[in-house]
């Protein structure tokens, strides 16, 4: 996780267990992560931030590649609890203290990250935080950075599980399940534009299962 790798203090959540990965590996085509893969390829000593579950093989696959890996299980910290607020109307959903999660878990220390590989962190987040932590991942990142993330068009249905995503030498990621969480959210492209909406480019990628993948640059 980002904060261990940084020599933080772990939190709560950290101390109680990691996250949780079971099942097989599922492979899936993705053609974003095969246009990022190229990418990664063609550049060198890129700082990389893969957001998700420890993966021990992309840490590996992404240092053999020349390049700095960091992990930040943004999904799990933020569904932990620990940062819900008081309602602000009585019978009311509680809030969510979006400061005090950025940071306490995604305090980057100055680093700059070159590749973001978000995957479907957006989809299972509260909603409160998806914004903040786009800004956050902006202001991280220079100029001709990229993200990759992936989107659900379907709130429930196959292939709607949230899972690790390790990655390959090929044109295909696999997918593992982890902690049993829902989407909470689907967006559009154009809601997905306007998240974005301080970078400076997208490149969408439509797929057949209900997933569909983006690659913006800053």
């Amino acid at each position: 996780m980002l904060r261990s790798l940084f020599n933080r203090e772990p939190s709560r959540s950290e101390r109680s267990g990691r996250t949780v990965l079971s099942g097989p590996r599922i492979p899936r085509h993705s053609s974003g992560w095969a246009a990022m893969l190229k990418h990664m390829k063609e550049q060198e000593g890129l700082r990389v931030l893969d957001v998700g579950p420890t993966s021990p093989s992309n840490i590996n696959f992404l240092t053999a590649l020349g390049h700095s890996c960091y992990m930040a299980d943004v999904v799990h910290e933020a569904l932990t609890g620990d940062w819900a607020t008081a309602p602000e109307e009585e019978g009311g959903a509680p809030g969510f203290d979006v400061r005090r999660f950025i940071d306490q878990t995604l305090d980057f220390g100055g680093r700059r990250f070159d590749v973001v590989l978000l995957w479907t962190t957006l989809d299972y987040i509260p909603q409160p935080l998806v914004q903040p932590l786009i800004d956050h991942l902006y202001a991280a990142m220079p100029t001709g950075g990229r993200v990759l993330a992936i989107f659900h068009t379907k709130t429930t249905g196959p292939n709607t599980a949230y899972c690790r995503y390790h990655l390959t030498e090929s044109d295909t990621i696999e997918m593992q399940e982890s902690e049993p969480h829902p989407v909470l959210q689907v967006y559009t492209n154009r809601m997905i534009e306007k998240l974005f909406a301080r970078f400076g480019n997208y490149r969408f990628f439509l797929a057949k299962d209900n997933i569909y993948e983006v690659i913006i640059t800053r």
